[in-house]
């Protein structure tokens, strides 16, 4: 099978709801809007009810309530026909085990324990349990809470039931009479305490989360069995490339990368990586990028107002107390995951460097508890995920040497487990690179984000919140370097995982500009609807003003999770009633509260065209950026969610479809026949399909980057850049561009070539730069192209494609040489 990079995806949440069948039915919509491939969410069997499919139950076939293999194929076939190709997101580092029964592998292990033929898939320290494997489902019931089910004439074995989930009981181990604590103690498995969990699991799971168990994809059987019907998609010509979830929880991920690209023929592959600010993608993984978060911070970023990082970090320290550094803030979460939710992960690295020659030496021997310490502190102080030893082995240098300054009592026991931490063979190496990431995952994106509210759009994954802004020069920067070493790494906005969607964030950015101005709305606010702990009421508010108009039981739903995950004020685990009765009542005076709603609507009058602009700005620079961007489902029209599953919502498509016919029917009318910039959404699905078109279309257009430059008095207000015959033009700031007088007669200065507006059909010509004021006079955002790629081609990249093609030559031999020249003058220019 011929190997395909695409030009964009469009990301779709299969479900039981939305199913294979479904997403059938709108791949002619997909193609309609530009988008060059189809990106679906996990297929395999999951667990029942599934709403995210990263709980896999069983690899050898597609999840039936999605539809199964026939529909997979169904849809993989239309997707094809239609000239779109076919990524799908693949979950190699755990499986689900909530409902034993319907995974046949952890039945098996239940069942057989360590003579079970599958127990080599599963990662588990036996010996810590003294050879049984516990499952923490019990209550403060205890074995009172479990019953034991008889077995049938049919052959069913007796089983035992926690609720009315069921366990297997082994072989011979039920005997008349038998009660449930003696059935119990002879079975390969313990049941436990929930909260045991935190320190005595033996298995391995996805970060902290009991229903998803690791398993040994290093080993080749493992792979093999999991990996059957994947590697079967590419041997068919169904599926063009794969999404990697979650990498990092891996024993060696480059190995399993260089696995899984002889098994697809070197298949396009991304990989869900976190990068941190200056770290690289191994060059060594066969892989083509990432998910894109590392573009979606500088994306974010290039939209917000330096001048206001003074203020709202001034009302943050005045919220918190004191002024905390996000490091120490971070370590401090950090340092709280390793000793709770994931203590268990650290005791069994300790474990390991507890037997280590090399730790123990000669010497006075190293207790448990103090190197249970030393690894706790060690992963705390991590500025990444996880090494891949030996490259980054400077990362986890560092660590060590943060590690022993930072506890100097420890220092003794740092210099003693780190020879071992460092040798890529060892063990303990290789499980410490396994657990820094679940700590850093835990700790940061899942617990600090949300004890942080200087502007909450910047706590987003895969970013770093004391990054406030970046400068237009570090913006380019960042392109030019992405086109150069990952040119087909995927780029994003929105996804399943982001914690507000791009359009609240966008709105969120605009506070920036208000400094002072949002200090004293916030303090009125807060005034009305009170709230004890003042940080996360700033996120709260943030929150509100981000989604809003999202419903008065969204915003309950997001309140709850978000406090319960700061971990503050209260917990998943010991909820505060009286805490969280005040946040509810909160959200209620946002909608219930006339002095609250009219301090949001005026609010709302200052920011909605400023959250507009943002968001078709940043919009169609992701979309016309380096890289390969990704469109999250019904993101082409506004979205303002908030974390999952806020942003899993069903996606009305017949409404959807309607708007883009109605913009395709509307092209030769004119910029009188605009869409308005407002709720409806229209504008930004006439900005996402035309990007997404002439991108696909014409993608000799997109063969380099060229930032350009702007003089006059709003010069600092427009981000643009040059593509190789695609200009992206996109306003910046806008609230500042308002204070400043508009553009005036701000300059952007491009090679000399008559260009044509793709969003509105204006033309300029090619005697004289051009005048922002002309340019941006309908759209805080511009698209233009070559006038003979409109003219001379006989296809305008603006209308629908109906052949699905992505032949690289749409455009007459005329054009391409236009379009060869213009590269060669800005080649020049860079």
């Amino acid at each position: 099978m011929t190997r395909r990079n695409p030009t964009s995806t469009y990301r779709l949440q299969v479900t039981a709801d939305f199913d294979l069948n479904a997403a059938q039915e709108v791949v002619d919509y997909v193609r309609d809007l530009g988008a060059d491939w189809i990106y679906l969410s996990p297929v395999l069997q999951a667990e029942p009810g599934s709403g995210h499919g990263y709980d896999v139950v069983d690899h050898t076939h597609v999840d039936t309530d999605r539809g199964g293999d026939d529909a997979m194929r169904a849809l993989a076939e239309a997707a094809h026909a239609a000239g779109l190709g076919v990524l799908v997101d693949v979950v190699p580092n755990h499986v689900g085990v909530a409902t034993p029964a319907v995974n046949p592998w952890w039945w098996s292990l239940l069942e057989h324990g360590q003579e079970s033929p599958v127990a080599w898939a599963f990662d588990i320290d036996w010996a810590a349990g003294d050879g049984r494997l516990r499952i923490p489902v019990l209550d403060d019931r205890l074995l009172d809470a479990v019953t034991l089910e008889a077995g049938s004439t049919d052959g069913t074995a007796p089983r035992l039931l926690v609720g009315e989930t069921a366990y297997p009981t082994a072989p011979g181990t039920v005997h008349d009479g038998d009660d449930v604590e003696t059935v119990h103690a002879r079975q390969h498995y313990e049941f436990v305490h929930w909260k045991r969990a935190d320190s005595e699991l033996n298995y391995r799971r996805f970060f902290a989360v009991n229903t998803l168990a690791a398993i040994r994809v290093e080993e080749p059987e493992v792979f093999a069995a999991s990996h059957g019907v994947i590697g079967s998609w590419f041997r068919d010509g169904l599926v063009d490339g794969l999404r990697i979830d979650h990498p990092d929880g891996l024993y060696d991920p480059a190995g399993y990368l260089d696995d899984l690209a002889d098994l697809t023929g070197g298949a396009y592959t991304l990989v869900e990586k976190i990068l941190e600010p200056g770290e690289l993608l191994p060059s060594s993984w066969p892989v083509d990028g990432t998910t894109g978060y590392d573009a979606l911070g500088f994306i974010d970023r290039v939209f917000v107002d330096p001048a206001g990082e003074g203020p709202l970090t001034a009302l943050e320290d005045r919220l918190r107390g004191a002024h905390v550094s996000w490091q120490d803030l971070t370590h401090g979460t950090r340092r709280g995951i390793a000793d709770g939710i994931l203590n268990s992960e650290v005791r069994r690295l300790a474990r390991l460097l507890v037997v280590d020659p090399a730790v123990q030496g000669d010497g006075t021997p190293v207790s448990e508890d103090r190197i249970v310490d030393a690894v706790a502190e060690l992963v705390a102080s991590f500025e990444v995920y996880r090494t891949y030893l030996p490259e980054g082995i400077h990362h986890l240098i560092e660590a060590l040497e943060v590690a022993a300054e930072a506890r100097p009592d420890l220092a003794d026991v740092v210099d003693r487990i780190a020879p071992a931490l460092c040798d890529p063979d060892n063990a303990a190496a290789i499980r410490l690179q396994q657990t820094s990431g679940m700590v850093m995952a835990k700790g940061v994106e899942d617990t600090a984000f949300y004890r942080t509210s200087r502007l909450s759009s910047l706590s987003e994954v895969g970013g770093d919140p004391s990054v406030f802004s970046v400068t237009l020069d570090e913006f380019h920067a960042a392109q030019r370097e992405r086109l150069a070493s990952w040119p087909h790494t995927m780029t994003t906005l929105t996804t399943h995982d982001t914690k507000r969607s791009e359009d609240t964030r966008a709105r969120i950015a605009v506070l920036s500009e208000l400094g002072d101005e949002w200090t004293a709305t916030f303090d009125r606010l807060n005034a009305l609807a009170p709230l004890e702990d003042g940080v996360f009421a700033n996120l709260l508010w943030q929150a509100i003003v981000g989604a809003r108009p999202a419903s008065r039981e969204r915003l309950h739903a997001y309140a709850e999770k978000a406090s319960r995950e700061a971990g503050d004020s209260t917990t998943w685990t010991e909820p505060d009633e009286s805490f969280e009765e005040q946040m509810h009542a909160l959200v209620d005076a946002a909608f219930d509260d006339p002095a609250v709603v009219a301090e949001l609507d005026a609010l709302d009058e200052r920011i909605d065209a400023a959250g507009w602009s943002n968001g078709l700005g940043a919009k169609i620079v992701q979309l016309t950026a380096p890289g390969v961007p990704d469109v999250y489902q019904g993101t082409e029209s506004w979205d303002r969610s908030l974390v999952d599953p806020d942003n899993r919502r069903p996606v009305d498509y017949a409404e959807r479809r309607h708007v883009l016919a109605a913009l395709d029917g509307a092209d030769d009318d004119g910029p009188d026949a605009l869409p308005a910039i407002d709720l409806g959404g229209a504008a930004k699905t006439l900005v996402t399909s035309r990007a997404l078109r002439v991108r696909r279309d014409h993608p000799e257009l997109f063969s380099r980057y060229v930032p350009l430059d702007a003089t006059g008095p709003a010069a600092d207000h427009v981000v643009a850049f040059d593509r190789g015959g695609v200009v992206t033009v996109a306003t910046r700031l806008p609230l500042g561009l308002q204070t400043v007088g508009g553009w005036a007669d701000t300059l952007l200065h491009v090679v000399p070539v008559e260009r044509v507006d793709l969003l509105t059909g204006r033309r300029f010509p090619a005697d004289r730069d051009l005048l922002l004021a002309e340019v941006l006079t309908d759209f805080p955002v511009a698209l233009l192209v070559p006038a003979d790629v409109v003219d001379g081609a006989g296809h305008d990249a603006t209308e629908t494609s109906t052949t699905g093609s992505t032949n690289t030559s749409n455009s007459t031999d005329d054009t391409e040489t236009d379009a060869q020249a213009e590269v060669e003058i800005l080649e020049g220019h860079a």
